[in-house]
């Protein structure tokens, strides 16, 4: 018997790689002789660097970096063997860099987000894959770009400070001091939510006030954004400001799209086509995943959903172990998923059941191969 197990983090519990060993542990309990292969998966989000280093057998480079406000902080990224670099822009422009009292999206930045990406190219990196959930910023990926080598520029001729506000008064883009490696380099961006760039269901109207933006805020960043979105549209003679995700991360999407040629795509088909997850298929058996919660929402780019999706082209069934099963979670069932397992085995808090995760997941993984055990002799 042959079992994949892929499984995504469990948040502040545990990580891709820890659920698949309890998940394995679990399994061979009951079926001792079985062969597992572990995989250790993410969908672009949080996690996605440690699960495909770790997959991939790749590096962790640390740099230090501008957070969002400028201020210097330790980002990391993770270097893969194909010359593929994995970065998470909330390690360095994330929200939770940023003290809740001093949170300002008017003046959040993406530099330090480019400048990740710069060290990626310095390495020879041919291909960079972006996680931009979780971002602190509002500046439509400007200051990832000024990183490398654009400059935004007044009417008069001088750059613009950092962050999203200072755009209303731009006038003019210079590209002429652009990184030659970017035109040259693949990016791939992870990128699960739809929001165009701008409007009542853009970055700053959705995004805006969980990053600390005021109502009279928000309708300047809209503005703003907007006026990039003509500048660039002037400058280049292209418009992605409509486009499906345009807005995510306060406009990180449109600015990797304008700026870097990147393509939105949903993070864990990206994921799952770097690591070759369907060779990894071949003669399987099952396929186990899970996370720490599912629910009607899952079928929205998570990981088991995703992975159900592969095995499924192949006839293959799909298990999820999770920690918690939500509301309308019957609308993964008609996306590959053939069986869910709780890991909480008894009534008990969200703080002990993090604090057992590895315990918990074991017995889970267990007690659904009991079940199958029974389904085998029937």
């Amino acid at each position: 018997m042959k079992i994949i197990i892929a499984p995504d983090s469990f948040k502040g519990s545990a990580t891709s790689r820890m659920a698949a060993r309890a998940m394995g542990e679990g399994v061979h309990k009951i079926f001792p002789d079985a062969e597992l292969v572990e995989i250790p998966v993410a969908d672009g989000g949080e996690g996605t660097v440690e699960a495909l280093t770790d997959s991939m057998h790749g590096e962790i480079v640390k740099k230090m970096v501008k957070g969002p406000l400028g201020d210097a902080v330790e980002a990391v990224y993770g270097l893969l063997p194909d010359k593929t670099a994995v970065i998470e822009m909330a390690s360095a422009s994330g929200l939770p860099l940023v003290p809740e009292d001093k949170r300002n999206p008017l003046a959040a930045s993406t530099f330090g987000t480019g400048q990740l990406i710069d060290d990626a190219l310095a390495r020879g990196c041919e291909t960079i894959l972006l996680g931009i959930g979780g971002s602190a910023t509002n500046d439509g990926g400007t200051g990832m770009a000024k990183a490398l080598g654009y400059k935004f520029l007044d009417s008069n001729g001088n750059e613009l400070p950092e962050g999203g506000g200072a755009l209303t008064d731009l006038a003019d883009i210079d590209d002429s001091k652009v990184n030659s490696k970017v035109s040259r380099t693949k990016f791939l961006v992870a990128c699960d939510v739809t929001n165009p760039l701008i409007g009542p269901e853009g970055a700053s109207h959705i995004y805006g006030a969980q990053k600390g933006a005021s109502d009279d805020d928000i309708k300047l960043l809209d503005s703003a954004l907007e006026k990039l979105a003509a500048v660039v549209s002037r400058k280049f003679g292209r418009s992605n400001k409509n486009f499906p995700g345009a807005g995510a991360a306060g406009g990180l999407g449109y600015g990797l799209m304008e700026f870097c040629g990147g393509e939105l795509k949903s993070g864990i088909e990206i994921v799952l086509d770097l690591i070759k997850f369907d060779d990894y298929l071949d003669s399987a058996d099952l396929v186990i995943s899970g996370e720490g919660r599912i629910d009607g929402q899952s079928v929205y780019g998570k990981v088991p959903v995703g992975i159900a999706g592969r095995a499924k082209k192949k006839g293959i069934p799909v298990l999820a172990v999770v920690g918690d099963i939500g509301p309308k979670v019957e609308a993964v069932y008609d996306h590959g998923i053939d069986a869910i397992m709780s890991s909480v085995n008894k009534a008990m808090s969200l703080e002990e059941a993090m604090s057992r995760s590895y315990e918990l997941l074991v017995d889970s993984a267990a007690r659904a191969m009991r079940m199958i055990r029974i389904g085998m002799g029937m």
